[in-house]
């Protein structure tokens, strides 16, 4: 079992010391184990490279064998420790997701589901569904997209527009064409390239308007500034849908453009626990009905 353990670890990894930290040994132990079990079998299960290495066609069948195994047991385990009166979900989400859209809607839940409790785990990495790690995870991605060795499921795209606050629009320069903007402070979120698809959506040449502005850590911090009328963000309107339909921030322009979407995603989705079925499926709900709002007011 240790053998196989160490296998199972190097191979999701393809790394013989990430391995050997994930289980808390050294690289040589995880090498010996190994070469243990190909000898046990009479046949590699990795091509060694210089400092890299693959699974052989043997390891690939065995890797996916032992994951599906592993996995088996540990739900069994939690199932057999969980406490029955009160369930737990644990959901790994993106920080500016978790903070602007889901935690503002986690009391519906509540009341939907008294008997189970949310655990919510801030974290923007991809995560592989161990035994440590939440069962579910909602993740931002710019293209459609398969996590490694996880289900994906597609539940809103993400269009973005520019927002700022009235007493800025108010108080700043006349804003009639989207050219305008470039006298504006723009608020960047981790680079300028989404100012740049708006400009070039709304037919502004990329050399009329000087890359500029703050750059943010994320959505969340973002729409903090436009709120605050420290410039224009480029927001997703998902999550800023309800500032606008309040009056809070304003859309000045009717041209949108589609940056990606949100997806639900986990190691196997149909073979969810209750609490987090339970909780997919109110995402799902609550994503939809952000969306027929968006359309709404539209």
């Amino acid at each position: 079992m240790t053998a196989l353990r160490s296998f199972e670890a190097a191979g999701r990894h393809l790394s013989f010391s990430k391995a050997a930290e994930e289980l808390f040994v050294s690289q040589a132990a995880i090498s010996r184990q190994i070469r243990e079990l190909e000898t046990f079998l009479r046949q590699p299960l990795f091509e060694r490279h210089h400092r890299r290495v693959e699974l052989t066609d043997a390891g690939r069948r065995l890797l996916a064998q032992l994951v599906r195994s592993f996995d088996a047991i540990d739900r069994l385990l939690r199932e057999l420790v969980a406490t029955p009166a009160q369930s737990v979900v644990r959901v790994s989400v993106e920080p500016s997701l978790a903070a602007v859209w889901l935690v503002p809607r986690l009391n519906r839940f509540r009341h939907l589901r008294p008997d189970i409790d949310v655990s919510l785990e801030v974290d923007p990495r991809v995560i592989e569904f161990r035994g440590d790690q939440p069962e579910l995870a909602l993740r931002f991605s710019a293209n459609a997209r398969s996590w490694p060795r996880s289900e994906a499921e597609r539940l809103a795209p993400t269009v973005d527009s520019p927002v700022l606050s009235p007493a800025l629009l108010a108080s700043g320069p006349v804003l009639e064409t989207p050219a305008d903007l470039g006298r504006y402070t723009l608020l960047h979120e981790e680079n300028r390239q989404g100012w740049a698809r708006w400009f070039e959506a709304a037919g502004v040449p990329a050399d009329a308007v000087a890359a500029r502005g703050p750059m943010l850590a994320d959505a969340s911090l973002s729409k903090q500034a436009a709120l605050l009328g420290h410039g224009v963000a480029l927001g997703d309107l998902l999550q800023i849908g309800e500032e606008i339909a309040s009056g809070v921030l304003i859309k000045p322009f009717d041209i949108d453009v589609a940056s990606g979407a949100y997806w639900l995603v986990a190691r196997s989705l149909k073979d969810l626990s209750e609490p987090a079925t339970a909780f997919a499926n109110w995402l799902r709900s609550e994503f939809a009905e952000s969306r027929r709002a968006l359309k709404t007011q539209a």
